[in-house]
């Protein structure tokens, strides 16, 4: 039988997972990390070093990483050994196995997921152990990884998102004396390709382990097969592993071009060439289709054979502003009368389309009420990826595209009704608008209500705020700038529920279970103080926001 408790992993002591005090754990952490980035800053590698193993060994580091990877959504896929940690005595005992002396990896399980143009995208999923070993010493290498990023990297960052790199596009072209051709680069297979020996050479972590973690291999099937190059898509630390292999081209062109040149060699235009990149997408804009071919190309080439990787000659092309290009699945476009628009891609429109109609064709069998809380989530989603740019009149489209395949949907399913029975039945009117498709939905409790069909064109346009490209969020002096983001961010997210704004601004932001702050990063979920079969209320005194992984429980016993 398992119990709760366990030998602590540093102390000796007992440890009860329940009873960790996760306020100072977080602390802890946040302390070494903040002095990793000022050790970074000064160039004391060594001393980078030492607090690196300080909080790869401390109890608080080891305790924050088995509890990162058995509260996100991959905590019920086990790897090649089939363990999961689903009860908080195999947490605590996971806490006593993160040991570096004598740690052997497992091989990663391999899978597959379709990729927008057909082909498959394989994916390996380590075990539990080296899920939390690998976060583990995230901790304390991503502190070093954003100290010494590119400015406008975007993807795979804490704090920075695709709207970033969105609407830093929209900087670097927008203007009437900005760059008009546009070099978009896409590199061949990122993950699979990295050089293991440059990863060896230049990440500043633990060798041994790192090594380890290359040279894991993989289950495919039942045949093991062995790693020579690439990082594994899946992993937790392979992101930031692709993002600082990469880190280093924007300060080369810096260097190569700088951003500001002489009025005289110019003729007083001021930028030569701006890079953007997420992931392993990138754009670089230049003045002229000769200066991207002839010698911004080949140094990018040059870059990425020092670390094993090429571009990718069907995807990378060299384009004008005014034909328009896809990035990030949005197009970006200036027309004649020197507009920029940055809109949602017609490969992305379609996409999305072909999903919502799919749903709707194979679920002939639901209600319209269980149909509508399929397709919601699905609809405000998209709708909020692309908020931040010119997609009202994308979201119209989606909007009736969405309701002409719902009215096949009524009809095959009512053969022997009239329109005019449909119509009353599916689409009434509501507010202002002539029909609008709803249904009914019956909860756990026996109550009917109805439910009305999500509209993408309902949400509300906003031009994001790009986020500066100096700030680090593991340095203290940007954390008073990080939180006002943060609650903007929230705020903006959770506008057309009053109620939960309203929850927000009485906690102070605080989550009552764990004190730490309630941010759109670490997601949220709205439970009843006294459950509504016991008689409470549906208003917002009896609601309080916390983080997903803390129980309305404790807040429940404390209450009564």
């Amino acid at each position: 039988m398992t119990t709760d408790k366990t030998v602590g992993a540093v102390s000796g002591k007992t440890v009860d997972w329940r009873a960790i005090d996760w306020r100072r754990a977080t602390r802890n952490v946040r302390r070494l990390q903040a002095r990793i980035v000022q050790a970074t800053t000064a160039g004391k590698w060594g001393r980078v070093q030492a607090l690196q193993r300080l909080l790869t060994h401390s109890f608080s580091g080891k305790a924050m990483a088995v509890k990162r990877v058995t509260d996100n959504s991959g905590k019920r896929t086990p790897g090649v050994d089939g363990v999961i940690w689903n009860s908080p005595g195999k947490k605590a005992s996971a806490v006593n196995v993160l040991k570096r002396r004598g740690y052997c990896p497992q091989p990663l399980r391999r899978v597959y997921i379709p990729k927008s143009n057909g082909k498959m995208r394989p994916l390996g999923i380590p075990t539990m152990k080296d899920r939390a070993m690998q976060a583990l010493y995230l901790f304390a290498l991503d502190p070093v990884a954003e100290t010494t990023a590119d400015r406008n990297s975007y993807g795979f960052r804490q704090q920075r998102s695709c709207a970033d790199a969105i609407q830093q596009c929209y900087s670097a072209l927008g203007m009437h004396h900005c760059a008009q051709w546009v070099l978009e680069g896409d590199i061949r297979a990122c993950f699979d390709r990295i050089s293991h020996e440059w990863l060896v050479r230049n990440i500043p972590m633990d060798k041994v382990i790192l090594r380890k973690w290359l040279k894991a291999g993989y289950m495919d099937g039942r045949t093991l097969y062995e790693t020579t190059d690439g990082t594994p898509q899946g992993g937790i630390i392979s992101p930031v592993l692709a993002n600082m292999a990469l880190d280093g081209l924007e300060r080369r062109l810096r260097e190569q071009y700088p951003k500001y040149t002489r009025a005289r060699a110019l003729g007083g235009q001021r930028p030569l060439f701006n890079y953007i990149r997420y992931a392993d997408d990138f754009i670089i804009t230049g003045r002229t289709k000769e200066l991207l071919e002839t010698e911004i190309k080949p140094l990018v080439v040059q870059f990425l054979q020092e670390r094993g990787l090429e571009l990718s000659a069907e995807k990378t092309v060299i384009t004008h502003i005014k034909e328009g290009f896809d990035f990030l699945g949005h197009n970006v476009r200036k027309y004649p009368n020197g507009t920029l628009l940055t809109m949602p891609s017609r490969k992305s429109r379609k996409r999305f389309l072909d999903d919502i109609r799919a749903t709707i064709r194979n679920n002939l069998h639901l209600t319209a009420g269980k149909l509508i809380t399929m397709l919601n989530p699905k609809i405000r989603g998209w709708a909020n990826f692309y908020r931040h740019v010119a997609s009202k009149r994308t979201f119209s489209y989606v909007d009736y595209a969405i309701s002409y395949s719902l009215q096949k949907w009524c009809r095959r399913k009512h053969r022997n009704k009239s329109s005019a029975w449909v119509k009353a039945k599916y689409f009434p009117a509501h507010l202002g608008r002539s029909s609008w498709f709803c249904g009914n939905l019956t909860d756990s409790e026996g109550q009917s209500s109805k439910v009305w069909l999500y509209l993408a064109a309902r949400t509300p346009i906003r031009r994001r705020a790009k986020g500066k490209n100096e700030a680090n969020p593991y340095d203290p002096r940007w954390d008073a700038y990080f939180e006002q983001r943060a609650v903007t961010s929230l705020l903006d997210s959770v506008q057309a529920v009053e109620w939960l704004r309203k929850l927000w601004y009485r906690q102070q932001g605080l989550c009552p279970v764990c004190q730490r702050k309630i941010t759109k990063l670490t997601g949220w979920q709205a439970s009843y103080l006294t459950p509504r079969r016991l008689g409470g209320s549906a208003g917002a005194y009896n609601r309080v926001l916390l983080h997903p992984e803390c129980p309305v429980a404790q807040l429940r016993q404390t209450s009564v």
